[in-house]
């Protein structure tokens, strides 16, 4: 069967499928997005997107006025990384509760708290660093891993926290609130801080430190909005209560393991960077491909120091602190749920799907606020187009994915979200060949940034339905942790396949990622458990 027509069937066959949420009234429909759930979704989301920017794009641009080489750039992208890896200590948080505060609070509001004033401790170090100096960059790096740790952990309890607040029905309203308060966060603390930034006198032209250490301590302080939501929100009803089975010791002893294996992990790449480097320069001489020889040399030590700490934990588990019926319930449990509930082919078929559904997107957008940039477009201009009527399209996206979903079904706005990704992603190739084109670029912004918002917002609903209500924190962050993980492996090559390949090449290559995704849609939804 050919490609055209597996489209075209899997088309056919998401139009003849109804339910009775598709014939929902629109005006009932709307009205749901002003239940007290979904209005405190967009305060989390908010406070969830306060972070992302500061690892990315703003401080892209601070990096590249304090004249870190574009390539070192695209590295600190890797930083948020803990996103793609937070399911391993998603468990932890699932379990543990943080004494005096989790019975105040409630286990997710405890975890809430404690994630949002590391998150302002991170942003506030990452301020007193100026990457101009010698030597800095290695400590800003550290500040950076530590926000994204933290970040990637406030995730993993909101969206635990959304879940357990509202049926699956609501997913989807639930899911585009989120990213409306997140796109808005991300408006903050990306055009924010580059009008801040600016208005306190830096530029590419004249670097100014103390310029960007005010900007960063302002978007410190705007996790204020996150922390007094969750001091004011209502914890979500659960009806079992994980941190009574087992002792204050025994937890201890679960998270003494996880704080050694983290441990071996960093010592693996710590003791491994001479060998890695020369390894990258052998490959990199064979196959005149540097961007491919450093993805496979860091895939390869990826994978050995994972090994590694799978090794580390089995010769633990011949130990006394291994807690064997602690782990087997925080790690084995919620996985062997998944498989058990959709089988091995089609729940292999759904990770692949979750895999490569953003690829294309992410891929393209670490590098994307350089390509501006380099193209001539002013911090300003950037500000104005990119970060505030870029994301306000990408709210009005998922608003109208969100209403969309709700009316259509989740199969059929995966379909047209994953179509118009690859769709919109190509008109950054007109970009590239017209340069400085205001007009343009309000055109490509307004296009990307709208499909990406109904996309998400489907995607979101459709990882939500894939999730069990007992294992919600540990099970979607796999899912979401698997989302970024590839994506953001290759992103964070971005800028030397940039350089290797020219800027048309690149976004082309980026926009082809997400064809496979239309297949796996059209497998996906041939089963059963989807057809609805």
């Amino acid at each position: 069967m050919s490609a055209f027509n597996i489209i075209l069937n899997g088309a056919l066959i998401i139009k003849t499928q109804g339910s009775n949420e598709q014939n929902k009234d629109w005006e009932a429909s709307i009205k749901l997005f002003f239940t007290r759930p979904v209005i405190t979704m967009l305060f989390f989301g908010f406070s969830a997107g306060i972070p992302l920017l500061l690892i990315f794009s703003s401080l892209s641009l601070w990096l590249g006025e304090a004249g870190v080489e574009r390539s070192t750039v695209t590295y600190f992208s890797w930083a948020a990384l803990a996103y793609s890896f937070k399911f391993l200590w998603a468990p932890l948080i699932d379990r543990i509760p943080l004494p005096g505060l989790t019975r105040y609070l409630g286990r997710r509001r405890a975890w809430l708290l404690i994630s949002q004033l590391a998150i302002f401790s991170s942003v506030v170090l990452i301020a007193l660093v100026n990457p101009a100096q010698e030597d800095a960059l290695k400590f800003m790096a550290l500040a950076v891993v530590m926000l994204g740790f933290s970040a990637a952990t406030q995730d993993i309890v909101i969206d635990a926290f959304r879940i357990e607040s509202a049926g699956k029905e609501f997913q989807a309203l639930m899911s585009s609130t989120y990213i409306a308060g997140y796109r808005i966060g991300m408006i903050t603390s990306g055009a924010g801080a580059l009008i801040v930034a600016s208005y306190l006198g830096s530029s590419v032209a004249a670097y100014n430190y103390d310029a960007w250490r005010m900007t960063y301590f302002v978007m410190a302080s705007t996790m204020l909005v996150g922390i007094a939501t969750t001091l004011l929100a209502k914890e979500p009803e659960n009806t079992t209560d994980l941190s009574s089975n087992y002792t204050s010791l025994q937890y201890l002893k679960f998270l003494s393991i996880f704080v050694m294996g983290v441990m071996v992990f960093v010592l693996t790449y710590i003791l491994s960077a001479d060998l890695v480097a020369g390894l990258k320069g052998i490959l990199t001489a064979y196959t005149s491909n540097s961007p491919l020889s450093n993805l496979t040399i860091e895939g390869i030590r990826l994978a050995v120091g994972f090994t590694l700490v799978i090794g580390f934990v089995k010769l633990m588990a011949l130990t006394p602190l291994y807690e064997r019926a602690l782990v087997n319930e925080a790690y084995v449990v919620p996985v062997v749920d998944f498989f058990q509930r959709y089988g091995l082919r089609l729940a292999l078929l759904l990770l692949v799907f979750v895999g490569f559904y953003r690829i294309s997107d992410i891929v393209l957008g670490v590098i994307s606020i350089i390509f501006f940039q380099d193209l001539g477009f002013t911090k300003t201009e950037i500000a104005s187009v990119v970060k505030t009527f870029g994301l306000l399209m990408t709210i009005l996206g998922g608003f109208v994915g969100g209403v969309l979903t709700i009316r259509f079904g989740v199969i059929r706005m995966l379909y047209i979200g994953a179509f118009l990704t690859v769709a919109t992603n190509l008109l950054f190739l007109l970009l590239a060949q017209a340069g400085h084109n205001m007009p343009l670029l309000y055109l490509v912004i307004s296009a990307d940034n709208l499909s990406a918002g109904l996309a998400s917002a489907a995607f979101i609903a459709f990882l939500s339905r894939l999730t069990n209500i007992s294992f919600t924190a540990v099970q979607y962050a796999i899912f979401s942790s698997l989302m970024t993980l590839l994506p953001k492996m290759i992103g964070g090559y971005s800028g030397s396949m940039v350089d290797n390949l020219g800027y048309s090449n690149f976004f082309l290559l980026a926009s082809l990622m997400g064809v496979p995704v239309l297949f796996l849609i059209y497998f996906i939804q041939r089963h059963a458990a989807f057809k609805r």
